[in-house]
């Protein structure tokens, strides 16, 4: 997966109480992503200053990776969006049991308290 970088860090975006790191499966994706942010910001919604001419810089990570060890780092209930440039093609890998390790999952049935809660009371996440 190519994450691009955003300060340091990976390139996240938050939705319906998730913190999505957003991933791409290879650089022509991360052109589309980064040519529609250009838009975005050309007509002065979201307040960054990306460039699609410009190079970006990007992470090369295992999806593994991201879900079993970076997602749970997280401390907030967090997914992976790929490719989420393409109508057609974008796939979420959303913080539940069996995409992500147990105790990330904001699904998680088990007599412990979960170690990530869901955010802002938005049920267990089904």
């Amino acid at each position: 997966m190519l994450v691009p970088l955003d300060g340091g860090g990976l390139w996240t975006a938050e939705s319906g109480g998730v913190r999505w790191v957003c991933g791409f499966t290879d650089e022509a994706a991360l052109a589309r992503f980064a040519q529609a942010r250009s838009s975005l910001d050309a007509g002065g919604g979201t307040g960054h200053t990306a460039d699609a001419g410009r190079p970006w810089e990007f992470a090369e990570l295992r999806g593994a990776r991201l879900l079993d060890e970076i997602v749970p780092a997280m401390g907030v209930p967090a997914g992976v969006a790929v490719n989420i440039a393409d109508p057609d093609g974008s796939m979420l890998f959303p913080p539940v049991t069996g995409i992500v390790p147990d105790a990330a999952a904001v699904d998680r049935v088990d007599a412990d308290a979960p170690a990530v809660a869901p955010a802002h009371s938005e049920g267990q996440g089904r």
